[in-house]
């Protein structure tokens, strides 16, 4: 059975929007607040992630940022994430943009369902704010894995809005990455 797990890049004040700065958002681009070290050590985290995963699911928007990008990348991360079976959930979308995709089909709860029950292993999501709302609702995220970024943005689209209720979560591992980014994850 897959796990639904939520790899995000985030910043103190939880916001998720625009991290590059490639979406023309006003306070986009806070990523650069991570120096060499702390970026070697979350493309690090980021390559023993994508080896352990199984699949990826992603938001119409997510798969479109990934497609103008990965494809034309080389090396172990760009060649695991590029080869690996995608997902993705959108109404009205039906051509996925990265290779090796699907789209799933019907209502986001039970499409999400039968996903898990027919990958072995971690499902990962990246980006796709809107998704992980859906996903977080239906209480089918398993894990979520944060990179905190040094940064207080003070407004922006963030993980977690309201939500359908409280989410109980276990802290199973911290750790600092670089100098000044922190990781965490926590389990249902």
């Amino acid at each position: 059975m897959g796990r639904i797990v939520v790899s995000e890049n985030i910043t103190l004040d939880g916001v998720v929007e625009d991290p590059t700065g490639e979406e023309s958002s006003e306070r986009g681009g806070w990523i650069s607040a991570a120096g060499d070290e702390d970026r070697a050590a979350w493309a690090a985290l980021m390559l023993d992630e994508a080896r352990a995963a199984q699949a990826l699911l992603l938001g119409r928007r997510s798969d479109e940022w990934f497609a103008a990008r990965w494809p034309s990348r080389s090396g172990e991360w760009a060649d695991r994430l590029n080869s690996m079976p995608k997902s993705v959930v959108s109404a009205g979308h039906r051509q996925p943009k990265w290779n090796n995709a699907t789209v799933l089909d019907g209502e986001v709860a039970t499409t999400v369902a039968e996903l898990k029950r027919t990958v072995d292993g971690d499902i990962v999501v990246y980006g796709s704010a809107r998704l992980v709302h859906a996903l977080m609702d239906s209480e089918l995220v398993d894990e979520l894995r944060l990179t905190v970024y040094p940064v207080v943005l003070g407004a922006g689209r963030r993980l977690f809005s309201a939500t359908g209720g409280r989410t109980p979560l276990q802290l199973v591992e911290n750790r600092t990455l670089g100098r000044n980014l922190l990781f965490l994850r926590y389990t249902r």
